[in-house]
């Protein structure tokens, strides 16, 4: 997983998967990119348990 956020608004400008369940995953990038969300609301959000999306906590905790 890799993603790229603008530092000053937070949105997510670009995400690459490569990894079991990446179309599972990319559908929650892409909706938080469609709203214009912050990439914040994957890092904090309470993601469904257990599925690969969970990884996008710790993907985005890193930003």
């Amino acid at each position: 997983m890799k993603a790229i956020a603008d530092a000053g608004t937070g949105r997510i400008l670009g995400c690459s998967l490569l990894c079991h369940a990446a179309g599972e995953i990319i559908s929650a990038v892409q909706m938080v990119m469609q709203a214009q969300m912050p990439y914040t609301v994957l890092r904090n959000g309470v993601l469904t348990h257990p599925t690969m999306t969970e990884g996008l906590n710790l993907l985005f905790s890193k930003l």
